[in-house]
């Protein structure tokens, strides 16, 4: 009897041991999925590999996956591709006008400057109210769609008064560059490299226009299911803004091989930019909500929002 008893507690014990050992690979099989792009906070994240030092003990590997812009970072997060990511201050409008599962986790302070609309430095144009009847190069549904509006609206010129041109940075730079486009609405650091590289004017920051605040964003399962694994994520977002802020020549002289840009653009990009990440603050939330408004005012999205629905620790 007390042999068997042995071997019967041998066998729950090595039983126990598998299943704990199946519960780790489980736990090590999570992956959380992050877009970024080729630039900024998660480009310097990616490369020190700090998220994955903190998400490592709960459990958690990472995958990256580099987008050009918000927009299409945001689509990849409708669609299912994506945990979590970072973009501008519009592209979250018209993605969840179109109904992609995101909740805003957190956001960087405001940085009107890092973003323009810029003419090439021997264009005739002199002012924002000079754009009417003009081709304004843009990413569609990005941060500078708003500052767009915006400046125009100031100006008294109707959204209507100008043409725009829907392309990519690296598109958009082209055509700037051969004279297709009359303008160019752009953030950094493709701002600050066509101000250096270019001569580019700026006709508008966002300056007095836009607060132009960075989001991060993530799928609605995700955060509601992976609370620790968000929690180390800001964590590691407070842990490298907390250093670039203090570090802005190493920051970019270590984004520099990644972007391709050089040290010296990439440093002026970076002493504009906001570095301190926050909790989605009910005045920022209503911020999001009028640029929400005047979208759908203009037509530009299909139906109201309520962008406080989609804000973490509003019941997402």
């Amino acid at each position: 009897m007390g042999s068997l008893l042995q071997r019967l507690s041998r066998l729950a014990a090595a039983a126990t041991l598998a299943l704990a050992f199946a519960g780790g690979a489980e736990a090590a099989d999570k992956v959380v999925r992050v877009g970024y792009q080729k630039y900024g906070t998660f480009l310097l994240l990616k490369a020190r590999g700090i998220l994955e030092r903190k998400l490592e003990p709960l459990g958690y590997s990472v995958t990256w996956t580099e987008f050009p812009g918000g927009p299409q970072l945001l689509e990849a997060l409708n669609v299912g591709a994506l945990d979590f990511g970072v973009t501008g201050e519009a592209p979250p409008i018209f993605a969840q006008a179109a109904g992609a599962p995101l909740v805003y986790v957190a956001n960087e302070p405001a940085a009107p400057l890092s973003e323009a609309i810029l003419v090439p430095k021997d264009s005739p144009l002199k002012s924002v109210a000079d754009l009417k009847g003009r081709k304004v190069a843009l990413n569609k549904g990005s941060n500078v769609h708003y500052l767009l509006v915006k400046a125009l609206e100031k100006a008294g010129l109707a959204y209507g008064d100008i043409t725009p041109v829907f392309l990519p940075p690296a598109d958009a730079r082209a055509a700037f560059q051969h004279g297709d486009v009359d303008a160019w609405a752009i953030w950094d650091p493709f701002q600050a490299s066509a101000e250096v590289t270019l001569e580019a004017r700026t006709l508008t920051s966002g300056e007095g226009l836009v607060s132009n605040h960075q989001f991060y964003l993530g799928e609605q399962a995700f955060v509601a299911g992976n609370g620790p694994a968000v929690d180390a994520i800001l964590a590691s977002i407070r842990e490298i803004d907390a250093w670039a802020k203090g570090n802005v020549d190493q920051a970019a002289a270590e984004l520099a091989p990644a972007v391709g840009i050089p040290v010296p653009v990439l440093k002026l990009a970076l002493s504009r930019q906001a570095w301190d990440v926050q909790p989605v603050s009910a005045a920022v939330a209503a911020e999001q909500q009028k640029i929400a408004d005047t979208f759908h005012d203009l037509k530009l999205i299909p139906k109201p929002l309520k962008v406080e629905d989609v804000v973490r620790g509003n019941g997402s």
